[in-house]
């Protein structure tokens, strides 16, 4: 069995920076990458809003320069997935795989949140060519196009509106013949003139020849006006929610209903010593790659201080 000073769980930005600034403070860490090397921001198409990229940057470019940077200074980095902790032990206990255990005295979770789709066998065709779950990270490359945002709630209403000021037109599919948004969002959104709400509408399938360019859409379905359309499209965005990747700590590590972790307000600190949270486990408002790092670099430094008291 071996035993680390310092385990990392989960890559991306938040993991990345962690192993930066822990192996720096020489805490020898190990980072195990996870089901998807590099996180949920290698399903972007390109980074713009990210610091020290003025060109920006392809995503695995991005999250392969912080892989090597985190190498160089001595973090080791392997492929594998968590499946298993004891965070009732000191020090915790840790099973990748259900095979390899290891005994760690800080661990770093930074597992990120998996945004929720449709299940439509073409989202998966075009992630990455026109289907993005954040507005913010894409709605940049959609200026003066028609794109869709799927979703009835304040985070629909919240990419609608960001995406209002940059794209041609913007169609808000609602499944729902309401909106579950906060009056105030509601109203936002009804007052905007290039905004379209499309109420008691299901997504069908997204076409196109090789990127999105169109969606077929269904009218209350299942009903006796049940009918079909298309909207002519350039992006598709989903905004029905994430899922933070928290499940397997949820028997020792508090999280709210959503399952965020809940951490110390202003810190990565979780209700367990020694445990600490990054990046969008504990993060359901931002989600971003920048704010992520910056937790990643506060819970390097927190798991580094508690050292110190061992």
């Amino acid at each position: 069995m071996q035993h680390v000073k310092c385990l990392i769980i989960g890559s991306g930005p938040a993991g990345y920076t962690a192993a930066i600034y822990a192996s720096r403070a020489n805490l020898q860490p190990i980072l195990y990458e996870g089901p998807q090397a590099g996180g949920q921001l290698t399903t972007t198409t390109e980074v713009e809003n990210f610091p020290g990229y003025p060109d920006g940057v392809e995503p695995f470019q991005m999250m392969d320069d912080m892989r090597k940077q985190a190498e160089r200074f001595g973090a080791e980095i392997r492929s594998g997935i968590v499946t298993r902790v004891d965070f009732s032990l000191s020090p915790k206990h840790v099973w990748v795989e259900d095979t390899e255990e290891l005994t760690a005295d800080t661990v770093i979770i930074a597992t990120g949140a998996s945004a929720k789709y449709l299940g439509l066998p073409s989202e998966k065709e075009y992630k990455g060519k026109g289907v993005s779950a954040c507005a913010t990270c894409d709605g940049f490359f959609y200026r003066r196009k028609t794109v869709a945002v799927v979703g009835g709630g304040d985070t629909a209403c919240e990419e609608a509106l960001y995406l209002s000021g940059l794209c041609l037109k913007v169609y808000l599919i609602v499944r729902k013949p309401y909106l579950r948004a906060s009056e105030i969002m509601q109203k936002r959104v009804r007052e905007a003139e290039n905004i379209e709400i499309l109420f008691e509408h299901n997504t069908l399938q997204l076409t196109g020849e090789g990127k999105v360019q169109g969606a077929d859409l269904i009218y209350r379905k299942g009903e006796a006006d049940e009918s079909l359309r298309h909207i002519d499209i350039d992006g598709f965005f989903l905004a029905i929610g994430h899922h933070p990747n928290s499940d397997i700590f949820k028997e020792y590590i508090a999280t709210d209903e959503q399952g965020y972790i809940i951490t110390r307000p202003g810190t990565p600190l979780t209700n367990v010593a020694g445990v600490f949270a990054a990046g969008d486990v504990a993060d359901p408002h931002y989600r971003q790659a920048i704010t992520a790092a910056a937790s990643g670099c506060k819970a390097a430094i927190e798991a580094e201080k508690y050292l110190k008291t061992l």
